[in-house]
């Protein structure tokens, strides 16, 4: 029996509301325009990472632990909850070019912010700010990343739509830390720099996303808000729920590198290079997007098996080189992990949108989002806490066997899918 590829359905959506003009009140083709969103979304994605690499400036200056690290980066994770439930789904209703640009001039307030505070309570507001721009801008951005597509290729596989939008919100939250962190250790004023550089690429995406036509299909009479609905249908909740564990163990896995890893480098290898910070979490998401969309043809069971035993061993390897602080083989531990982790995610997300049926996919990616945020979240504190009681090895042996068993425990039921079950193949 043949396998059926992994692929995120995405179907030529009907033309916006009172648009005898295929652009829809953009000044570009849908071609062009598919290119300028993917810039603006990458952007956006890499500003969300900008201060990665910048944590352990921030701890010198403003006299905080790494504990209080801990709580802003989570603060960021708050902010893409929020978004993503009360603003997220709103541009089925109002257009994609109407989240997408206020989602911009979001990130900028953020930037200005950590130009221009020096306290620790700036800190947190600009990186919530951060996360809401997030929240807002993940889905919107590739669903008009899809539409842009069908538009200009009815008849084409959504297939590139997918990768574009793999590469533009992992690789960009990959770039964002290498960028700052090479211009923070080499281009001097590292608090203010990597800021004023990102200014001006949000800038430029703010005018790529006003060029792009519209592509939503608007309702014919205002909605009535209301925030994102969170449903799974009965029958589906035993496989959802194992599903959203994976979910979890990934956004953890790559939030360890977000959050954490510098005060490591740092601390313990006795690294403090900003740009050695920045290139390891570009590292671990680019290889996360790399793995995605190297092995894209394979099914899900496939894509989620190598994932699942990807993982194990690169958290094998992390906890040796953390063991023996050695930098070439955390970075190769990272990479491996990295790989695995999105690989996992691209599974259960493909998992999640096969278990529901057309009219609850919204709801279901909800559930399936709020499970992973929580992962980026929630264990990242609790590192962060452990941190100040335990050492970084113990601390890692232990998060390495917490991944380990959550990933084998769900991976019975994760690889139990029916074929049938992994959505549409690309025509």
């Amino acid at each position: 029996m043949a396998t059926q590829q992994l692929q995120l359905p995405i179907a030529p959506p009907p033309a916006p509301r009172g648009g005898a003009d295929a652009r829809a009140g953009g000044l570009v083709s849908h071609r062009s325009g598919f290119w300028l969103v993917a810039y603006a979304f990458a952007v956006l994605m890499a500003f969300s990472a900008v201060p990665t690499p910048l944590y352990v400036l921030y701890a010198r200056r403003d006299h905080f632990s790494g504990m209080t690290s801990t709580l802003i980066y989570a603060a960021y994770a708050l902010g893409v909850i929020g978004s993503l439930f009360l603003l997220g789904h709103v541009s089925d209703w109002v257009g994609r070019r109407r989240v997408l640009l206020p989602a911009i001039a979001a990130s900028m307030a953020s930037g200005v912010i950590f130009i221009l505070g020096e306290s620790v309570p700036a800190l947190v507001v600009a990186r919530i700010l951060s996360g809401v721009a997030v929240g807002m801008v993940t889905g919107t951005a590739t669903a008009h990343l899809g539409e842009l597509h069908a538009r200009h290729h009815p008849d084409r596989s959504p297939r590139r739509a997918q990768l574009v939008a793999v590469a533009a919100n992992l690789g960009g939250i990959g770039l964002g830390p290498l960028v700052s962190g090479l211009l923070a250790q080499y281009a001097g004023h590292p608090l203010l720099v990597p800021y004023l550089v990102f200014e001006g690429l949000l800038l430029a995406g703010s005018a790529a996303v006003a060029l792009a036509p519209e592509t939503a299909a608007l309702p014919p009479e205002p909605v009535a808000y209301r925030p994102q609905r969170i449903a799974v249908p009965r029958e589906a909740r035993g496989q959802f729920a194992a599903a959203a564990v994976g979910g979890l163990v990934t956004f953890a896995v790559l939030g360890l590198f977000t959050s954490l890893a510098p005060a490591f480098l740092a601390g313990t290898l006795h690294d403090a290079s900003h740009a050695v910070a920045g290139a390891v979490a570009f590292g671990v998401f680019a290889a996360a997007a790399t793995a995605q969309i190297a092995l894209m043809r394979l099914s899900v069971r496939s894509t989620l098996a190598v994932g699942i035993g990807l993982l194990p061993i690169g958290f094998g390897i992390l906890s040796a080189a953390t063991w023996f602080a050695d930098l070439p083989g955390f970075v190769v531990g990272g990479l491996v992990t990295g790989a695995g982790a999105g690989l996992v995610f691209k599974g259960v997300l493909a998992t999640s949108m096969g278990l529901a049926p057309a009219h609850a996919r919204a709801e279901v990616l909800a559930g399936l989002f709020l499970a992973s945020y929580i992962g980026l979240s929630v264990p990242i504190v609790i590192l962060g806490i452990a941190s100040q009681y335990v050492s970084t090895r113990a601390e890692t042996a232990v998060f390495a066997a917490a991944v380990t068993l959550a990933v084998l425990v769900t991976a019975a039921k994760l690889l139990a899918r029916r074929p049938d079950a992994a959505g549409p193949t690309a025509r």
